[in-house]
């Protein structure tokens, strides 16, 4: 996945919110705003070339309060796809967030 091309349409706003990606926001009290800010400062740390309907990835990012977080993104029909956030938990990630515990 290109992170370039995500981050072109995350500024002019190509967003689409998955239904399963705008409940889990809600849920998880994580904005918008949060969202654009982990894309735009954030990294791709793993990729999923076999996803359906469209590869997608996952990007860690800080928020602009400092807040770790990670986006599972895809690209498609010339939109980002937002599918879902969220705060990682170190129960399931190593300290730098980037390294599945076994």
């Amino acid at each position: 996945m290109d992170l370039a091309i995500i981050r072109d349409l995350c500024s002019k706003s190509e967003i689409e919110w998955t239904m399963h990606g705008a409940k889990r926001l809600i849920q998880r009290k994580i904005s918008a705003e949060e969202v654009d800010a982990t894309i735009m400062n954030g990294d791709i740390i793993e990729e999923y070339a076999d996803d359906f309907p469209f590869p997608s990835c996952l990007i860690l990012g800080i928020t602009p309060d400092e807040k770790k977080l990670h986006v599972v993104c895809a690209v498609g029909d010339n939109k980002l796809w937002i599918i879902t956030a969220y705060e990682p938990s170190l129960v399931d990630w190593e300290s730098d967030y980037r390294t599945r515990r076994s």
